[in-house]
């Protein structure tokens, strides 16, 4: 069997033009590669209403347990300017010692890792005692309807279990081997619009203007202190995202006015905890001010958080090993599809430097690849000891 190499998987994954939802063929290619390694491979294509369709990836490698699982995604973000790129971002190019190319850093290169790090483990340990899994979506960098979410939904139907699962998210801020994601915030909109009363300025008696109740609702709303963090978690927090009165006239009293907010929550709430605490606060300042007001909640995903057992720290040792860093346990950023897959098995996110994801000319450093797929490789040999 021929070992995969990182770098060239990496480069064949970024040529594919995968801008969330679209396929582009990715799907099918990896699983001949996967087909190639041994695995039993299913293209998983999801639909719902309103929502594009999304083709999604599992393989499994054995059928003995335990099941160590890695999960991650082959969709990117749009490329945005391609006048601002120095290379054409579908047409991976090396560049002092850097791959670049859309997807390089989040997190095609990632993936190439892992595949290549199986293929060393395989061919060192042909009958090793357990299951290598994958799961691999199309719909991260979306709206995450038609992906992850309902990967996990098929696996817990077929009565699939993983015993670990490891995500390939890019966790590390500026050097490999700084961080390890164990958990993640929880994180939920809340979209308000408070109804008054249309008027003539000069007669605002006749009137009742919604900005009032909007001012003070928002005023609580930022005053309001959650929590004081906890060791694993910083402090729940409320960022207001936009205010917005569609009023084109200086002399007329609005009729309705519009606010959004985000809410990143730790483990210390729920969305609904949350939503209790909030919905008196607009019911109290709505009676007063004689508004009403309307609020759509979406929650993109609940707080979690990943105890460390044995197979956390032993990963922790492995990095500290390759990159002479002990590794943060961390529960810092943004949401991953970790919050879906915690739901059948416990995780932890372990990628690349985060830098450059998302920018123009993404990027990641060949020796980071290499270690990264060290790393990988070393992880599988010690989780089936």
């Amino acid at each position: 069997m021929k070992i995969i190499n990182e770098l060239q998987l990496a480069k064949e994954l970024i040529r594919f033009p995968t801008v969330t939802p679209i396929d582009a063929g990715i799907m099918k290619f990896l699983e001949k590669k996967l087909k190639k390694l041994g695995f039993k491979t299913k293209i998983l294509e999801f639909k719902e209403k309103g929502n594009a369709p999304v083709k999604n990836l599992y393989a499994r490698l054995g059928n003995k347990s335990p099941n160590f699982c890695y999960a991650g995604h082959l969709d990117v973000v749009p490329a945005g300017n391609l006048r601002d790129w120095t290379v054409n971002p579908f047409k991976p190019s090396i560049k002092n010692g850097h791959l670049i190319g859309r997807g390089a850093n989040d997190m095609k290169s990632s993936i190439a890792a892992f595949v290549s790090a199986i293929s060393v483990f395989i061919e060192k340990n042909k009958g090793f005692n357990g299951s290598i899994s994958l799961l691999i979506t199309g719909d991260e960098e979306g709206v995450a309807i038609n992906g992850t979410k309902k990967v996990v939904d098929y696996l817990k139907k077929k009565r699939e279990k993983i015993d670990f699962c490891l995500v390939g998210e890019p966790t590390n801020p500026n050097k490999l081997g700084e961080m390890i994601k164990i958990g993640r915030r929880g994180s939920m909109n809340g979209r308000l619009t408070i109804t008054g009363v249309q008027g003539h300025v000069a007669y605002p008696h006749r009137a009742n203007n919604p900005s009032t109740a909007l001012v003070r609702i928002l005023k609580e709303l930022k005053d309001l202190r959650f929590d004081k963090g906890t060791k694993d978690f910083q402090p729940t927090n409320l960022e207001i995202t936009k205010i917005n009165i569609n009023n084109t006239a200086d002399n007329v009293i609005p009729g309705l006015a519009y606010a959004s907010f985000n809410i990143r929550f730790n483990n210390m709430h729920t969305s609904n905890s949350i939503k209790k605490k909030i919905n008196k606060i607009l019911k109290k300042v709505c009676n007063k001010t004689k508004s009403k007001y309307k609020i759509d909640y979406s929650v993109s995903g609940e707080a979690f958080l990943t105890k460390p057992n044995s197979t956390t720290f032993m990963i922790q040792n492995i990095i500290k090993k390759v990159t002479k860093i002990k590794p943060r346990l961390s529960t810092t950023g943004g949401t991953s599809d970790a919050r879906f897959i915690r739901k059948i098995a416990p995780c932890l996110e372990f990628g690349l430097v985060g830098k450059t994801m998302h920018k123009v000319d993404e990027a990641v450093s060949l020796t980071d690849l290499k270690k990264l797929s060290l790393i990988y490789s070393k992880v599988l040999k010690n989780y089936f000891k």
